[in-house]
């Protein structure tokens, strides 16, 4: 009779040569991993009609919560009476994921896990047990940030929209709900203090955050590009980074320069990871290396620093193309260095215009850093001009 089922056998069990091989618990009829040759590790019950069904993906799902899942599952006689009454929230949330792969880009797949878990720890709580006001609940303290509110509301009512077509619940609801509004579109451009201020206070803050707004400001990459990096990505020698497809917003591979102050941000960034950013948050044993990711804390500490208006991280953006029209980059270079296809050069231009702007976009970096580098040095300036005289 095969042991009681553990963490540690399923976290160190050897992977097959070729199809699936299934780790079952002595203690549970029916129930146990299923570890596939490329790696993946799913919990499932065998059901009294003799079908498979699968609970959710290790180690998203821990083995005590697929263990009182499967409980629940056993306890039923049907597929049927299964899934709108025992189906739980994480193990739904794996499945999710998993199915999600198939048709979205990671990046997408990590947004949806990001709400679905920050926004709405439901737990194991059993998807027809979760209410329209229990959701309202999770997404009222998020009325402050407007944007944000209403990706959560779209993720959920997504995740609710898939479960409602695989019956594990009878409604969807979120159709009780009304969609938050539509945040309006920012204008918000830091002025040069302000700008000053966010710079000193990154380059002040110890960790990754910092470095990560630091070389916001100094790319004008979106924030999501800029925490996924790769060391592979980054060409020293000719300083130039690549980021691949799979990353980007328009799904198109994107290449730009940099200049010295973003080399110089690098040289400060230890290399113990694939990633620029890897995630400081301990992980399991056989667990893939993820990337930063906490957001809030950070942002709200470095915001009592630096004092000033309300701001985002997506301002930083906003303000780096303002500023290279100042310098007189023309508009085509800026919306090169920021990846947008739906400009100045697009259509029929943009597929036979092979120019790749590389030396147009290198020199609207020298001078932004060299306007960086300015009001770095009023800074400095200023601070003297307060300071009392010597005796």
């Amino acid at each position: 009779m095969p042991s009681t089922l553990t963490e540690l056998a399923i976290r160190t069990s050897e992977l097959p040569a070729s199809g699936t091989l299934t780790l079952w618990d002595g203690g549970l009829k029916n129930f146990g991993c299923r570890v596939s040759a490329k790696g993946t590790k799913s919990f499932i019950v065998l059901l009294a009609s003799g079908r498979r069904h699968t609970i959710g993906r290790y180690p998203i799902l821990s083995l005590a919560e697929a263990r009182a899942a499967a409980k629940r599952a056993l306890a039923e006689k049907t597929l049927g009476k299964i899934r709108p009454n025992t189906t739980g929230y994480l193990a739904a949330v794996a499945e999710f994921l998993e199915r999600s792969t198939e048709k979205n880009r990671p990046g997408t797949v990590g947004e949806y896990k990001r709400l679905l878990t920050s926004h709405f720890p439901f737990g194991t709580a059993r998807l027809a047990d979760i209410t329209s006001e229990q959701i309202e609940r999770r997404l009222k303290p998020l009325s402050d940030r407007p944007s944000e509110q209403r990706h959560a509301f779209m993720a959920i009512k997504v995740f609710f929209n898939w479960a409602l077509k695989r019956r594990y619940v009878h409604s969807n609801p979120c159709a009780a709900l009304f969609s938050p509004s539509k945040a309006t579109s920012r204008s918000r451009v830091l002025t040069d203090k302000e700008l000053r201020a966010v710079l000193k206070q990154a380059r002040a803050e110890v960790g990754a955050y910092g470095k990560i707004v630091e070389l916001l400001i100094l790319t004008g990459q979106r924030r999501g590009e800029i925490v996924a990096l790769e060391w592979e990505w980054i060409n020293e020698k000719e300083r130039i980074i690549t980021l691949p497809s799979s990353i980007t917003k328009n799904g198109r591979e994107h290449a730009f320069p940099y200049g010295p102050m973003v080399a110089a941000v690098l040289k400060t960034i230890p290399r113990t990871s694939a990633y620029l950013f890897p995630a400081t948050k301990e992980r399991r044993k056989g667990q893939p290396v993820t990337v930063f990711g906490g957001w809030n804390r950070p942002k709200v500490a470095l915001d009592k620093r630096c004092k000033i208006a309300p701001w985002t991280l997506h301002d930083l953006r906003r303000t780096f193309a303002t500023d290279l029209a100042a310098l007189g980059t023309p508009i085509h270079v800026t919306e090169k260095l920021l990846n947008h296809i739906s400009g100045t050069v697009s259509g029929v231009a943009a597929v036979y215009n092979r120019h790749a702007y590389i030396d147009e976009m290198r020199a609207a970096i020298e001078a932004w850093e060299r306007r960086l580098a300015a009001i770095t040095a009023q800074q400095k300036s200023d601070s003297a001009d307060a300071s009392p005289p010597p005796p």
